[in-house]
């Protein structure tokens, strides 16, 4: 299938294997530079969202929560202007005020199949997407927020006002229940993987859920392909205010354990002047990147300019990022024939 902005396409057919793991805006964002790149691109994602629409639908359905997954879909989808403009269409009145169509297409798969993972299978062929979308999971997992003042909180969407008001960080993060079994599709995925891509995205409540899963960091911990951690551009109001880069990188790794990161890769371009003001009105601030402290935590360190320009938000730019990426794996990685074609660290 070409893919535009792709030249060669038995290249991106045979294109190293890619799992990104995280959820949110930011792995929808970089899914949609990657998937220019390779076919075989998996995104593993956190299903412990419990608000919005995703959260009715697990409250009243008692499936999954559809959002992060259906947002990931979006972004590798190859279909119609018309289909794309059906699925992120958002009703705004009535009891569906707030509600995607998305998540009820997912939500009407899930009853029809019987299955949340064959849902996501299905409108995954439905769209054409590149590559594919796991829910890391399929247990019903919530999450609990704990802070270094001793006081905890179940729930994703609560952690954001609970912390405002506990006016501490957090400690660590837990899934209830603990270490839930994982997707097998996503372990087998991890371990195959040329490049693994944590991130970018909310650094508790996106990424290190994914990590609290029964055998998925250790699984990214074994595997031989590159590894590499995207920063966020921004701290975070509600959740990592105050954060540099290595307070993010040192809370993957108490969270997932070592070898679980060879390189992250941080933001270098100027974030627009005029987004500074408003994100300083929310406590929010540039991601500071301390190099020492990174270096002393093991990781190799990589600034690019992948910020989007001319945005009403700071974001990741995808094409930029994505290049990023690539270039990055490429120069650290040597392709070898034992019988086959195969991504390996160079020596």
């Amino acid at each position: 299938m070409p893919v535009q902005g792709v030249p060669d396409t038995q290249r991106w057919e045979k294109g190293p294997r890619v799992v990104a793991i995280g959820g949110g805006t930011g792995l929808s964002t970089m899914l949609r530079g990657l998937k220019k790149y390779t076919k075989n691109l998996t995104a593993v994602v956190t299903v412990a969202d419990d608000g919005g629409g995703s959260g009715m639908l697990r409250r009243d359905m008692g499936m999954l929560p559809p959002g992060d997954i259906r947002h990931c879909m979006e972004s590798l989808a190859n279909t119609e202007p018309v289909m794309e403009r059906l699925l992120t269409y958002r009703f705004t009145e009535g009891l569906l005020a707030g509600q995607s169509m998305g998540n009820l297409i997912l939500a009407a798969l899930n009853g029809i199949t019987g299955s949340f993972e064959e849902a996501v299978a299905q409108l995954s062929q439905v769209l054409a997407i590149t590559g594919r979308v796991l829910p890391v999971t399929g247990a019903d997992v919530q999450l609990e927020a704990v802070f270094e003042n001793g006081a905890r909180v179940i729930g994703e969407s609560s952690i954001y006002s609970f912390k405002k008001e506990q006016d501490c960080r957090i400690d660590h993060v837990n899934l209830i229940p603990r270490r839930p079994a994982a997707l097998p599709e996503a372990l087998r995925a991890i371990e195959e993987a040329d490049l693994i891509v944590l991130g970018p995205g909310s650094l508790y409540t996106s990424v290190i859920p994914n990590l609290l899963v029964e055998g998925v960091a250790q699984a990214a911990a074994r595997s031989r392909g590159l590894k590499i951690y995207v920063c966020n551009i921004m701290t975070q109001e509600g959740e990592t205010e105050g954060y540099t880069a290595a307070d993010h990188l040192q809370a993957l790794l108490t969270h997932g354990g070592p070898g679980l990161v060879d390189l992250c890769l941080a933001n270098s371009a100027p974030v627009d002047p005029g987004l500074l003001e408003r994100y300083r009105e929310e406590d929010a601030a540039p991601l500071e990147v301390d190099r020492e402290r990174i270096r002393a935590l093991g990781p190799q360190l990589a600034e690019r300019p992948v910020a989007a320009r001319g945005r009403d938000f700071a974001r990741h730019d995808p094409d930029l990022l994505s290049q990023a990426i690539m270039e990055l794996y490429q120069e650290r990685m040597v392709r070898i024939f034992r019988g086959r074609q195969r991504y390996i660290k160079e020596n």
